[in-house]
């Protein structure tokens, strides 16, 4: 009998989400408030500076696989807490640098910590202790609290930047993170029931073989880079349509906020419906937005209408996957599954701009929001044939004997 011991423990998704808020604010989103003075200082380019995140992102992306079999070996809490303190010191390091090289090297070793603190790790966690529609629910409570990471860490570096310069700044926040994220990945995070997932070799061998894993990974994948490659050019494209650039910010700011409506739809429609089919619907209603945009971003409620149909899918595709892999795969060899899809997903979220940035320069905006719009619908059409090929196998299997 699979023991779920006072089941569900909400201090533990309460934390995930503290720390995963936390994580993303100083690791990911202050970035982009200390690219211009980190770049002036060094003597650089704009670009050069943002590849070292590039870089982070390719890292991260390359550990998850590994990340994932010493998840479920191990567990969260030791994994974790290392991460916590290995992105403390690499904070405190790039509040140091003097040149490019040093810069890499720093967020090199930022993006080991990412795959070991962010979400990846957190909802594997997360999976390991719940089950149906409470998992959904906890893995909601986790995505949507840290969906105001960017709303918290980005005025507050703003400000310090102000106050004390780039480099002070920095310390401030690496005390913040390590404060705030170390104790409670090692006072709160615990295995899941040992017994309601023992570990399972060659679960991934297993997953490889399995269409399944390619047609999910394959729907992430594309939605990843659609929304992606959106959002890092949606405020250049609103504003060569003619928009203020204050407005194309602002309206642009609306994807955020609407990545949380969307998830909370989301999980509230996977009770009546599979969640296979909720993001799918969701994705295409993503389409039809990038789609739209030529035609009707010209005019300023054009453009809002737009972006809110492309924002209301924005943060599906993070708590869909958990949701979807789990439920194909189980919980037994979760982590090790889920981090080898997260490999090709992450490198599509660092390279699915550049594309879009290469198409935008041969072929125009338009191509790109149809490029947006099509990677959509492939991800739809994916979670589709998946659902329906779940559906083929189950009505194929044996009736059991009674």
């Amino acid at each position: 009998m699979l023991r779920r011991t006072g089941s569900q423990p909400w201090d533990l998704v309460a934390a995930l989400a503290v720390t995963s808020t936390v994580g993303y604010g100083v690791m990911f989103y202050a970035f982009a408030i200390f690219l211009t003075p980190v770049a002036r200082d060094l003597g650089t380019g704009s670009a050069q500076v943002t590849a070292a995140l590039t870089l982070a992102i390719v890292v991260n992306a390359a550990a998850a696989p590994l990340v994932g079999r010493l998840l479920d070996r191990y567990g969260g809490r030791w994994l974790m807490t290392g991460g916590s303190v290995l992105g403390t010191l690499t904070v405190l390091a790039w509040s140091r640098v003097e040149s490019l090289p040093a810069l890499y090297a720093v967020f090199a070793c930022m993006g080991v910590a990412m795959a070991l603190t962010l979400y990846e790790p957190a909802f594997a966690v997360v999976v390991s202790w719940f089950d149906g529609r409470s998992r959904a629910t906890a893995l909601l409570a986790v995505t949507v609290v840290a969906g105001f990471a960017t709303t918290i860490f980005s005025p507050l570096a703003g400000l310090l930047n102000e106050w004390y310069g780039w480099r002070q700044a920095l310390v401030v926040l690496a005390v913040v993170l390590g404060v705030v994220t170390v104790p409670l990945h090692l006072l709160v995070v615990r295995r899941g029931p040992d017994d309601a997932h023992p570990p399972r070799t060659g679960a991934v061998g297993e997953a490889l073989r399995d269409p399944a894993f390619w047609l999910l990974t394959g729907a992430f994948v594309a939605q990843s880079g659609a929304v992606y490659t959106l959002a890092m050019h949606l405020v250049s494209y609103l504003t060569s349509l003619g928009h203020p650039g204050p407005f194309a910010s602002l309206v642009t700011g609306l994807v955020g906020v609407l990545s949380v409506t969307g998830r909370l739809a989301t999980t509230g429609l996977q009770r009546r419906w599979p969640a296979a089919t909720v993001a799918a619907v969701m994705f295409t209603v993503q389409a039809a937005g990038a789609a739209l945009l030529p035609a009707l971003g010209g005019t300023a409620s054009g453009a809002v209408a737009c972006v809110l149909l492309f924002g209301i899918g924005y943060g599906v595709g993070t708590i869909a996957r958990p949701v979807l892999f789990a439920e194909h795969f189980g919980v037994a060899g979760y982590g090790a599954i889920a981090g080898a899809a997260t490999l090709p997903i992450a490198l599509m979220t660092a390279l699915g701009p550049l594309g879009g940035a290469g198409l935008e320069q041969t072929a125009g905006y338009t191509s790109v929001m149809v490029a947006v719009a099509v990677l959509c619908l492939v991800a739809a059409v994916a979670l589709v044939v998946h659902h329906r090929r779940g559906r083929v196998v189950l009505r194929k299997s044996p009736t059991p004997q009674g």
